[in-house]
């Protein structure tokens, strides 16, 4: 069959709904008009732990405007069955308003409804709690760490203690939150015993189901949509608590509940990285050749919930080495869950270990680069698998000659710039970006216009431009031809808008719905006497512009409007589907980076300042080069954040939030950012999707916060192993 023409792809486009979204048009969750919506506003545990002795509803009931108060005493019990299928763990959820319990400082422990959101603020400063406090456990190297996730080959103990070279290191890695700009909403509307739900969520089909399984309802009684998302970064990957009451007060109040958390409640009430300790013992030859690792693993997760995310892959693929041993601890304190936040585990292990591997090259005096280019794995170790591609190597050798490191003195507090200190560094990066089942729809219309569906998210990234490229490309159409749609459980089904997995899951069944399409307008063709097609090999027609035409010969062919215009139809339509990754693996897929960093310390006063960034990166095909460019700045900014600003502070003695406010935790402003620049290495990876990429959104902050904190030893010669990196670290 002759290849499909490629327009779309690849191009520097625009985004389609960049005017929607600076006109203000784009409607985010909080911001649907949905007629007699009223306001609902939480009320959040004062302590950490314990229990609910008395609950004082009285002056919040009589406050005007105020509907109604709920909590644990007059709630509804809820079901809560299995909710196989959706992402929260079956029978350990937090059950809002179900028992006296008190699990985390700003749990829910009662919603006020009001007619206005004024009243509805009021009314909840006026609820009365009190407790049985207990001492919460929230300080994660004094909690008690449960049973370890192990991983071994080898033999690490011998391997280290042969090892001609040895370092032991541990790493403080701090709590971050994702502040994304739009702040949790939800506004539900109950129509008999059908609810729909209008919701901040990166995953439409796990809020459904979610929902679905707390209330009790068979799926076709729910509907979530969600069009736009301002940001996410993960913090939407599941359904919150919030939604839940949100839905609660909206039935037992019979009218539509609109439900906003503050920025103070986005603290405990939608997630957040988790903190880690993590210990790595290294070993390697005089030459830099690695022998054995030995990593120990602490993170912190809630006491109703075990969180987990990839930070032991690192350790086990992204060099060679004989002897490897992993003990991951998850240590149950009393917080809200964590949950994935951008480069989700990768990110948080590659600090450690690039940051190790830049430590053994300074002991064993050889450069950073040169040492990874000698620990470069043949296969994936950890796996005993092939590579599907990768193109570290490249990314070193690019990245070495764009950022100009060839011009870093080795030499640690060599370079000055009046009273700074000036210094390079540099990290590599992996991400194993997922490929989740997924479903879409095409339907082509009379008129030579096309409408896709499918039921993901786009919570920055671009989703609706990149899904219309390759829409565009598949149907041979033009891009204002075709409409992409998205953000809402009606449509065809797919996982999580997360995991660098949409472009891979959702594109690929963008593409085949597409391309069943445009195979049925070119059998109507070419079996239609009428036709100019008519008995021309069907693998010989192409499509471009909305007209069908004999591959090289762009003279014999028709367009789209009069071929169903012939035939009386009204449409063409198809399903698409990807079913994901094949089982077992074949080949190890991950995305990949060299990121480097040059910074500015104060002498005097240890403040450190980013000069230039450049990523390099192996992703496969890049379908939008412009929306990349958008991903890898984020990314990188994200990771300035984590290496230089952002922590989260907890009061051990009640478990408070200290600093919950875009005052108190620091993220990186537009001063933070300095020149930042992307290369992405062209090549394609079809091991195991039709587009051949790889997905770029995870990778992009792998290795930043290690980059920089490698080039601040440079600039300084002080090795801080703490994130984030303080002035006071450096004084």
């Amino acid at each position: 069959m002759s290849p499909q023409p490629q327009a779309a792809v690849g191009a520097p486009l625009s985004r389609v709904d960049g005017r929607l979204k600076v006109t203000g048009k784009a409607l985010y969750a909080a911001e649907f008009d949905v007629d007699g919506a009223v306001h609902a506003v939480i009320v959040d545990a004062s302590i950490g732990r314990g229990r609910i002795t008395s609950l004082n509803t009285r002056d919040a009931e009589r406050h005007p405007g105020v509907l109604r108060v709920i909590s644990h005493r007059n709630a509804p019990k809820l079901p809560y069955r299995d909710n196989s299928g959706s992402n929260n763990p079956p029978g350990r959820r937090l059950r809002v308003f179900q028992d006296d319990r008190v699990l985390f400082h700003g749990q829910p422990v009662a919603v006020v409804v009001a007619t206005t959101l004024e009243a509805a603020q009021h009314g909840a400063s006026l609820v009365e709690v009190r407790y049985d406090a207990e001492q919460p456990s929230t300080d994660l190297h004094k909690g008690k760490p449960g049973k370890p996730t192990t991983y071994a080959r080898g033999d690490a103990d011998a391997g280290l203690s042969d090892a001609a070279v040895r370092l032991d290191l541990t790493y403080q890695l701090a709590r971050n939150h994702h502040n994304p700009m739009e702040p949790h909403a939800t506004i539900a509307r109950w129509d008999g015993n059908k609810v729909t739900v209008w919701d901040k969520t990166q995953w439409v089909v796990g809020t459904h189901d979610e929902i679905a399984a707390v209330f009790d309802l068979p799926a076709d009684a729910v509907r979530v949509t969600n069009p736009f998302v301002g940001g996410g970064f993960g913090s939407g990957l599941r359904c919150w608590p919030h939604t839940i009451v949100a839905a609660m007060a909206a039935r037992e109040t019979k009218r539509p509940v609109k439900l906003v958390l503050s920025r103070r409640q986005m603290y405990f009430g939608a997630g957040f990285r988790p903190s880690y300790e993590y210990r790595l013992r290294l070993g390697s030859d005089r030459r830099g050749r690695l022998s054995a690792a030995i990593h120990d693993i602490d993170a912190e997760t809630s006491s109703y919930e075990t969180f987990t995310e990839g930070v032991m892959v690192p350790g086990q693929m992204l060099y060679s080495m004989a002897h490897v041993s992993q003990a991951y601890r998850q240590v149950p304190l009393d917080v809200n869950s964590p949950i994935w936040m951008r480069g989700p585990g990768f990110a948080s292990a590659s600090f450690v270990i690039e940051s190790a591997m830049d430590e053994l090259a300074h002991k064993i005096g050889i450069d950073p680069i040169e040492l990874r280019r000698r620990n470069e794995p043949s296969e994936d170790e950890g796996k005993n698998l092939p590579f599907s591609t990768r193109r570290l190597r490249e990314c070193y050798t690019v990245g070495a000659r764009e950022f100009g490191w060839d011009r870093r003195n080795p030499r640690p507090r060599s370079k000055r710039d009046g009273n700074w200190l000036v210094g390079m560094g540099m990290a590599a990066g992996v991400y194993d970006p997922g490929r989740f089942p997924a479903e879409a729809r095409a339907r082509l219309d009379a008129d030579g216009t096309a409408v896709v569906e499918s039921a993901t998210s786009d919570m920055g990234p671009g989703t609706y431009t990149s899904q219309t490229q390759v829409a565009a490309d598949a149907l041979g159409l033009t891009m204002r031809t075709v409409t992409f749609r998205l953000g809402d459980s009606l449509y065809p089904p797919t996982g999580p808008h997360g995991g660098s997995a949409t472009m891979a899951s959702v594109g690929t069944a963008v593409v085949d719905a597409c391309n069943q399409v445009r195979k049925q307008a070119i059998k109507l063709a070419v079996e239609d006497r009428e036709s100019p097609l008519y008995g021309v090999d069907a693998g010989d027609v192409v499509v471009r512009g909305g007209r069908l035409h004999v591959q090289g010969t762009p003279t014999r062919g028709e367009t789209y409007r009069s071929l169903l215009a012939r035939h009386n139809r009204s449409h063409l339509e198809a399903r698409g589907s990807y079913t994901g990754p094949p089982t077992p693996e074949r080949e190890s897929y991950a995305a990949y980076n060299a990121t480097f960093a040059e910074v500015a310390v104060d002498a005097t006063l240890g403040l450190v300042r980013v000069r230039r960034m450049l990523g390099v990166y192996d992703a496969g095909r890049i379908i939008s080069p412009k929306l990349a460019d958008s991903q890898a700045i984020g990314g990188i900014v994200g990771g300035i954040g984590t290496a230089l600003l952002e922590h989260t502070v907890t009061d051990h003695r009640d478990g408070r939030i200290v600093n919950a406010n875009l005052a108190d935790y620091l993220v990186p402003v537009n001063a933070d950012v300095p020149e930042v620049r992307a290369i992405y290495l062209d090549g394609e990876d079809n091991s195991g999707n039709a587009l051949g990429v790889k997905g770029l959104g995870e990778v992009v902050q792998v290795g930043v916060a290690a980059a920089i904190g490698n080039a601040v030893f440079n600039a300084t010669g002080r090795r801080v192993r703490e994130l984030p990196i303080t002035a006071e670290a450096l004084l």
